[in-house]
């Protein structure tokens, strides 16, 4: 076997962590989604959208800051958004100070809804994440999370921004 084809194959430890955080970034959004479409018909991704969005100042954001936000592409955020909109949960318009950029924005019934959901949604986080945590888990767990999103995108400054909650 030539150098080439052997690569650097992880340690027995590195293969550990590895199937363990595998694990996680399959089976926790599921156990998220599950939850919220059982309350609201809605995907952990739309929620995401709303809390991203109800954080912002004036509860609106321009469409591609909302993207950077939720780590989304436009157009998978311009779906979701329009989703919202027919719920009547979120309205998009043309930015005040821009032609080129479009706002969206938070209704009434939209923070409504979110302020319905987020108890049983932390809770869910709670259970699903943190009960089985430390402070010093959690902790080891933002500093290497942080670590490993800035190696796959090193713009982000999301895992150390202030949040009202998840």
């Amino acid at each position: 076997m030539t150098e080439q084809q052997s690569g650097r194959w992880l340690t027995p430890q590195e293969r550990s962590a590895w199937l363990a955080l595998y694990a996680v970034a399959t089976r926790l959004p599921g156990t998220l989604d599950a939850d919220l479409f059982r309350r609201a018909r809605i995907t952990l991704f739309d929620y995401h959208v709303l809390a991203m969005t109800s954080e912002a100042e004036g509860q609106q954001l321009a469409m591609s800051e909302l993207a950077s936000r939720s780590n989304a592409s436009l157009s998978r955020l311009s779906h979701v958004v329009k989703k919202l909109e027919q719920r009547g949960w979120m309205r998009r318009f043309p930015s005040p100070t821009d032609a080129r950029v479009t706002t969206a924005a938070l209704t009434d019934e939209g923070m409504a809804a979110l302020v319905e959901l987020a108890p049983g949604h932390v809770e869910t986080v709670r259970e699903a994440v943190f009960d089985a945590l430390d402070d010093q888990d959690v902790a080891d767990l933002t500093r290497v999370g942080t670590k490993i999103l800035t190696l796959l995108d090193p713009a982000s400054d999301r895992p150390g921004a202030p949040t009202k909650g998840t």
